[in-house]
C-alpha cells in the first residue's frame, strides 16, 4: 500500500543504476549525455578531478561543490584528509590505496579505534563508560549487528531518490529505505591498517544487509581534532567519487555510562559534517558543511544487551532514525 501511494513499485529500487538522467527539457525522454563532454555542463579541461571518467550526474554534484564550497590547501588542514573513492564503485575499493598512502598493510578484523583512552581530554573520561562499550569499539569485529530503520515520510522520497542516483550504484551509503529490508540483520566486516610495528592508523568498516548483500556502509574511522575544538573527536569517512563525506562526532560521557556522539551543524572548523573534492594535484580540494545533524547514543540496557539509537536529520528537520541491537558473535 505504501508503495502504491508514492507511485514506486520494488523492481524500481532493485539494481544499480547504470546511466544517468539527461533533462527531460533538453531530449524530451531520458538519456545519457557523453562523459567525456565537460562542455554540455559548462566546464572546461581544467574543471576535470582527479579521474575525469564517471557518471555525469557524479561530475555535476563534485562542480556544485567547487562552485559553492571553500577551496583549501589539505597541507594546512590535515583533519580533512582521508581516503577517496573512485568513479565506478566505492565498496571496499579504497582500501588498499588508503593503507599504501599512510604506508601500512591491510590487517582483517580488529576494532575501528585503538583505544578510547585516544579521545580523553576536558569533559570526556572514558574511564565512565561501560565496559561493553569500550570492548566494541576495541574488538567491533567481534560483534554481530541487527538493525531496524524508521523514515520520517516527507524525508522518504529524499531518501529512495539518493538510493536510486547514488547509492546503488557506488554501494556506498545505502540506508535501508524500509524496516523488512533489514529484516535479517546486517553482516559486520573490519579492515584495520597498521604500520610496520603494528601501530593502529585506522580502520575501514564495511556493513551490508543479509537479504540482498548490498553495502549499506563503507567507512574509515579514526581519532581527529578539529581547529575549533579543546578535544579530540572521532572522525568517519565515507568515500565518494573523487573525494569524500567527512563525519565528526564529539564525544560525551552519560551517566549511566552510555556514550553520546553528537555531530552538528555548525562552523567550518567545528565538528559536523564536511563534503570534500579533491582537485586533480591531490593537494587542495574545495570543502563545504554540510547541514546534516547526526546523534548515536551507545549504550546497555537492562538485560546487558548493548544498543545504538542513531537519529539523523537536516537542518532541524527529522530524517531518519536508525537502532541497532549488538551482539558477541559465538565462538567457533
Amino acid at each position: 500500500m505504501a508503495d502504491a501511494l508514492w507511485g514506486y513499485k520494488d523492481r524500481d529500487l532493485k539494481g544499480p543504476v547504470a546511466h544517468v538522467i539527461q533533462p527531460a527539457f533538453w531530449a524530451g525522454r531520458i538519456g545519457v549525455v557523453p562523459l567525456n563532454d565537460c562542455s554540455v555542463w559548462g566546464l572546461t579541461d581544467n574543471d576535470r578531478v582527479i579521474d575525469d571518467r564517471g557518471y555525469l550526474i557524479d561530475r555535476v554534484t563534485q562542480s556544485w561543490v567547487r562552485a559553492t564550497g571553500t577551496k583549501i590547501s589539505l597541507d594546512e588542514h590535515p583533519w580533512l584528509v582521508g581516503p577517496i573513492g573512485g568513479t565506478r564503485r566505492i565498496a571496499d575499493d579504497w582500501l588498499a590505496a588508503e593503507a599504501e598512502r599512510l604506508g601500512g598493510s591491510l590487517a582483517e578484523g580488529g576494532g575501528l579505534l585503538a583505544g578510547l583512552d585516544q579521545l580523553a581530554g576536558n569533559g570526556f573520561d572514558p574511564s565512565f563508560l561501560s565496559p561493553q562499550i569500550a570492548n566494541f569499539y576495541q574488538r567491533t569485529a567481534d560483534w554481530r549487528l541487527e538493525v531496524w530503520s524508521q523514515w520520517c515520510p516527507v524525508a522518504w522520497p529524499f531518501g529512495w531518490l539518493i538510493s536510486a542516483l547514488f547509492s546503488q550504484r557506488l554501494q556506498q551509503l545505502s540506508l535501508p529505505l524500509r524496516p523488512l529490508d533489514a529484516a535479517l540483520g546486517m553482516d559486520s566486516r573490519v579492515v584495520t591498517v597498521k604500520s610496520f610495528d603494528g601501530t593502529h592508523m585506522g580502520a575501514g568498516w564495511l556493513r551490508m544487509l543479509r537479504s540482498t548483500g548490498q553495502n549499506m556502509y563503507s567507512g574509515w574511522y579514526g581519532v581527529e581534532q578539529l581547529p575549533n575544538t579543546d578535544r579530540a573527536s572521532v572522525r568517519v569517512v565515507f568515500p565518494l567519487p573523487n573525494g569524500s563525506v567527512s563525519v565528526f562526532l564529539r564525544p560525551e560521557v552519560r551517566t549511566d555510562g552510555a556514550l553520546i556522539l553528537t555531530s552538528p551543524v555548525g562552523r567550518f572548523g567545528d565538528d559536523g559534517a564536511y563534503l570534500i573534492v579533491v582537485g586533480r594535484d591531490g593537494q587542495s580540494a574545495h570543502v563545504r558543511r554540510v547541514p546534516l545533524a547526526e546523534k548515536f547514543v551507545v549504550w546497555v540496557d537492562d538485560e546487558g544487551v548493548l544498543r545504538t539509537d542513531h537519529s539523523l536529520a537536516l537542518w532541524q528537520v527529522p530524517v531518519l532514525r536508525l537502532h541497532y541491537r549488538h551482539q558477541p558473535k559465538l565462538s567457533p
